[in-house]
């Protein structure tokens, strides 16, 4: 067994170096499905890593569950680098009828690796692998993206998939032999006297057999053997997407009468936008509790209006917040009417000419790459401009093809080209679908760059979109798991200007949400930093900052054990003495956990006189103040009486 981790872990490292310069070649969609299963991929790293670990050895995992699992992972990453290697071959020049044929052969391919990845982790036997928490953390998100990703993919009927990896599995038990290399178009097996559904799946098959690495060979075989067992079993064998009425998609269209209209239902009133009145699309809510259509909302902020359309109150703050349980009950009220599903409409309510918008920003993303160094700064700095001012914008230059163009300049030489650049994609960040297209299209690791040789200003904003970024928790991972990404965030809040400082401290906070990221930070460093802001008696802000990182951190048992030994305990107590009612707050927050099941804490913060001003805060702080300096001070009594 310890052979087949090997060759898992050696399989995720290949495929975790593909960066998009490896798919330049490739054709949409099958890039950006390359590229999103790298990355996926690579956060498994951890995972085989362990498995490794406790496959080697005298004491190694021997069990034939964990074997059976270990020999399943290999072959789900066996395929995912099939797959990949498509990406990385020479493009397919087809006519557009061939192409659409070819997408759908790859979504085909794209989903069944994807459901093969995630059934392999979701049956992960705990018990044989002495798997870390972080790691789990890890193989919970890898798993959740992967079902995403298949429910992108369309409605095929998993079954299928599972009766088909069945009989693969068992092909390759019996022959053992299995091709390395992808087919780049499938054949056509001739198969007499069989129903359209038998084709379809007979084509479904041959697709996963061709990325399973079963020869041609045996391919006819396999399907045939797949046709008779679904045959005796009570498995669909239909592969298109079926309606709530058994319908495939295909016969909904063809019965116009069968579909029921939105404007014939009678609709919630809480689905409609109170601007538009329409069936919303993409809900949003502000500040005063109320939600509306993002695009017309938007366009309300964008003329100067600073209050809330239907309450009239003022608004706190310009956030739009997306309500994605009021879209969730959207989606299933038009399932559950034969409606068809609101798509997000990118520039219904804009008070702009979408067509001569569009060719005006298509010429600037042409002048990111043209040969003048100054045409470039230009075309980066009205970007910069455009992308700051709307929504629409920050929508229609992502579909321009803006974002891979931006991702080169990042390293420009030109210091103000690259400023320009990396604050672009900070302004386009804050439209949340243009986040998985920046952290896709390669932008981390050279936002890391900039965030460290950049000028001040750069390196500022390019902390700021590293925080921008990781609000999308998959990204959290991937980012503290860059090399150097959070080494450069403690060297920007030791050393950078005050707003630096700021966005470093933002940024870093964000990614310590996540319990690997914690130790990475303190191993990088952050505590120094962080006592001289605790020290930093001119600035309330800084204090606050380290608080609150501090606080994040403190709940991992050994980020607690360096905080301890940094000394910041002295500093925690001056500041129940004297700093502000929030201040107070986290301070004797942080201290608890340092005391919990620590008498060497607690008998160090005794020493330090903590009792009086843990006494003065448990009457007069607040409610969450109260309940950790009473908490503190039973501790410090049951101390005492031992």
């Amino acid at each position: 067994m310890a052979a087949t981790a090997g060759a898992a872990a050696e399989i995720v490292r290949e495929i975790a170096a593909v960066g998009a310069a490896d798919l330049a070649a490739a054709v949409e969609p099958l890039r950006a499905d390359c590229l999103r299963l790298a990355r996926k991929v690579s956060l498994l790293t951890h995972l085989v890593a362990e498995v490794a670990e406790a496959s080697s050895g005298e004491d190694g995992a021997s069990e034939p569950e964990a074997t059976a699992w270990v020999a399943d992972l290999l072959l789900a990453l066996q395929a995912a680098r099939r797959f990949v290697a498509l990406g990385r071959g020479p493009a397919l020049h087809t006519g557009a009828a061939d192409q659409d044929v070819n997408d759908k052969n790859i979504a085909v391919q794209f989903k069944y690796v994807t459901w093969q990845l995630q059934a392999a982790l979701t049956n992960l036997p705990h018990n044989c692998f002495q798997i870390s928490d972080e790691v789990q953390e890890e193989v919970d998100l890898v798993r959740g993206q992967l079902k995403r990703e298949m429910e992108k993919k369309g409605a095929l009927d998993l079954n299928i998939f599972s009766k088909i990896h069945d009989i693969l599995a068992h092909h390759v038990d019996n022959v053992g032999s299995q091709s390395e290399e992808p087919n780049s178009q499938p054949e056509t097996l001739p198969l007499e006297n069989v129903s359209s559904d038998h084709l379809e799946l007979q084509h479904v098959a041959l697709l996963i057999s061709e990325i399973s690495g079963i020869s041609k060979s045996d391919i006819k075989k396999i399907t045939s053997e797949l046709i008779e067992e679904l045959e005796n079993t009570t498995v669909a064998v239909s592969a298109k997407p079926t309606n709530g009425d058994g319908q495939t998609s295909d016969e909904a269209k063809d019965s116009p009468d069968k579909v029921k209209k939105s404007d014939t239902v009678a609709m919630p009133e809480d689905f409609r936008c109170p601007i538009s009145l329409d069936l919303m699309r993409d809900p949003v809510i502000v500040s005063t509790g109320q939600t509306y259509e993002r695009a017309f909302i938007q366009r309300w902020i964008d003329g100067g209006n600073r209050t809330c359309p239907k309450t009239q109150q003022k608004l706190q703050n310009l956030t739009l917040t997306p309500n994605y349980v009021l879209r969730s009950l959207i989606l299933q009220w038009c399932e559950e009417k034969g409606i068809e599903p609101p798509t997000r409409s990118k520039y219904e309510g804009s008070s702009v000419e979408v067509g001569e918008d569009r060719l005006a920003i298509e010429a600037l993303v042409r002048n990111l790459s043209c040969s003048s160094l100054d045409e470039r700064k230009s075309a980066a700095a009205e970007i910069r401009s455009l992308a700051k001012k709307s929504t629409d914008n920050r929508m229609l230059l992502a579909e321009s093809g803006a974002v891979p163009a931006l991702v080169k300049l990042l390293s420009s030489k030109d210091p103000k080209t690259q400023e320009h650049a990396v604050t672009s994609l900070l302004n386009l960040s804050i439209y949340d679908q243009n986040k998985e297209l920046i952290v896709v299209g390669g932008a981390i690791v050279p936002i890391i760059q900039v965030l460290r040789t950049g000028s001040m200003e750069a390196r500022e904003n390019a902390a700021a979109a590293i925080f921008s970024l990781s609000l999308i928790d998959d990204n959290k991972i991937m980012i503290g798991s860059t090399p150097g990404a959070i080494e450069a965030l403690v060297e920007l809040l030791k050393s950078g200007s005050s707003r630096g400082r700021k966005d470093a401290a933002t940024a870093l906070f964000n990614l310590c949400i996540y319990q690997a990221n914690k130790v990475r930070a303190v191993r990088a460093g952050i505590l120094s930093p962080l006592v001289q802001m605790l020290q930093d008696s001119s600035s309330t802000g800084a204090t606050d900052e380290a608080l609150t990182i501090l606080s994040v951190l403190v709940s991992h048992h050994e980020c607690k054990t360096a905080i301890a030994k940094a000394h910041t305990i002295p500093f925690l107590i001056d500041l129940l003495r004297s700093s502000q009612a929030r201040n107070k707050e986290n301070a004797a927050a942080i201290l608890l956990a340092l005391c919990k099941k620590d008498a060497q804490n607690l008998a160090c913060i005794g020493r330090l006189g903590a009792q009086i001003p843990l006494t003065e805060l448990s009457k007069t702080g607040s409610d969450r103040a109260k309940r950790k300096a009473t908490s503190l001070l039973e501790h410090l009594s049951k101390l005492q009486v031992l």
